[in-house]
């Protein structure tokens, strides 16, 4: 029997709940002897059927991205049960919006770890349902347990700066295999060896100055992936992040440009004419005649 959201989303919080709880003690207690045992995440919930209550769809599916990035990752979307990692630079955070964005609005509850400093406006100008977000800025000493716990009740886990938090590779397994279990997806903004799909933005360039004036209105950058099921050499695919209305848009297609053909040769300027013809009707020639070239 299928769980309901409301369901998923009362266990998760009880399992937050119950870790944050643990935390809090955990720091009232003297340090442990150094290289001491290593605590798994709790998890007291029953284990989530993988797609339960799947606003997308069932065991298997893909959470949806913004449609010009479909083309780049298998199955056109973020696969349930995958960890994905997004690369640090320029255009990563409008990245990870934009697939906020997207799986938020069509219906996902996704959540973020450790990132205090993610302005709720921006996220909502970018598209971002925050009617559908949990925010976890201090996850506090156990970042695993955490992001394991919402992992159980939400469709999208974004986990901000593992190497900060200090994650070790069995951390990282963990919750590689949480997220399969759970048929959610664990999207890592930073460095995560062993993702299934990696993704980072390139030849960023902003858009809507020139000589000195105007206003910055978009940003053209290439998004690239590599990982499962894509070749060795990688995709990639140029758009505009953010575009002109904040979310992820299609470069526009160049537009023809028309050039004069040239006139000049053979034009006796002492007469006004070429190879008799008035200077008048060569240029109106000229000016019927136009080429295409790559914007």
């Amino acid at each position: 029997m299928r769980a309901s959201v409301p369901d998923r989303l009362a266990r998760a919080r009880q399992v937050l709940h119950r870790v944050e709880t643990r935390s809090d003690v955990e720091r009232s207690r003297p340090a442990g002897p150094a290289g001491g045992g290593e605590a798994a995440p709790t998890d007291p919930s029953p284990a989530r059927t993988a797609g339960t209550s799947d606003p997308t769809g069932g065991p298997g599916t893909a959470l949806p991205v913004p449609g010009p990035l479909a083309g780049l990752l298998p199955g056109g979307g973020l696969r349930r049960g995958s960890t994905v990692a997004v690369g640090a630079g320029t255009g990563a955070g409008s990245l990870l919006f934009a697939l906020l964005a997207a799986a938020s609005a069509e219906g996902a509850w996704a959540g973020v770890v450790g990132r205090p400093g993610l302005g709720a406006t921006a996220a909502a100008e970018a598209g971002v349902r925050l009617d559908r977000l949990a925010l976890v800025p201090d996850p506090g000493s156990d970042p695993a347990g955490v992001t394991g716990a919402l992992l159980d009740g939400l469709d999208l886990v974004v986990l901000a700066g593992p190497e900060r938090a200090g994650l070790r590779a069995a951390d990282r397994q963990r919750l590689m295999a949480r997220a399969r279990q759970r048929g959610a997806v664990l999207l890592v903004s930073g460095s995560w060896p062993g993702a299934d799909l990696r993704l980072h933005c390139e030849r960023p360039r902003w858009e809507g100055v020139g000589r000195g004036t105007g206003r910055l209105r978009s940003r053209r950058v290439e998004v690239r992936v590599s990982g499962r099921g894509i070749a060795p050499a990688g995709r990639g695919v140029e758009v505009l992040l953010p575009g002109p209305g904040g979310a992820v848009a299609p470069v526009p297609a160049a537009t023809p440009t028309r050039l004069p053909l040239p006139v000049t040769a053979g034009l006796d300027p002492a007469v006004g004419t070429l190879d008799g013809r008035s200077a008048a009707a060569v240029a109106a020639a000229a000016d019927g005649a136009a080429v295409r070239v790559a914007g």
